[in-house]
């Protein structure tokens, strides 16, 4: 399981030229899973987003996280993560979750997060989404668990 993380003052998700969903200050999460990914690793993402400290304390150190600011959580499925990019002009994804499988998965990471922090919003699994969002930094992670 794999997340790029983005520290974004906003965000916005549009599918079919609609707002789906919109964040304020807090983090933008792609997600994407690998055919062995489960709920154990799922869980241990979410606690990990949620107490990664990417948010500028007072003497501006990255010391805090999402949840020490108040801050909104957007989760997007990407299954583009899973990409195998080792060789080649193209990406392979023999090594991603199959789609039933990986929004199975998809919605319960978003509903456990969600039953841990209240400042959830998410995409549209499986929809052509258009990402909108001002990366504030920049800061952008990569997790993986």
């Amino acid at each position: 399981m794999k997340a790029l993380i983005q520290r974004v003052t906003d965000a916005r998700v549009e599918v079919e030229g609609k707002t789906y969903s919109a964040i304020n200050e807090g983090l933008l999460v792609f997600i994407g899973f690998d055919s062995k990914d489960n709920k154990i690793q799922a869980d241990k993402m979410i606690n990990k987003l949620l107490s990664y400290r990417v948010f500028n304390d007072a003497k501006d150190k990255m010391n805090l996280s999402v949840q020490d600011i108040n801050g909104d959580v957007m989760i997007v499925s990407q299954f583009t993560l899973s990409a195998d990019t080792k060789s080649g002009n193209r990406p392979g994804f023999s090594t991603a979750k199959n789609p039933l499988e990986a929004e199975t998965l998809y919605n319960y990471f978003v509903n456990q997060i969600s039953k841990s922090y209240k400042n959830i919003a998410s995409g549209k699994f499986g929809s052509n989404m258009n990402i909108s969002l001002t990366n504030d930094g920049p800061v952008t992670f990569i997790l993986s668990c």
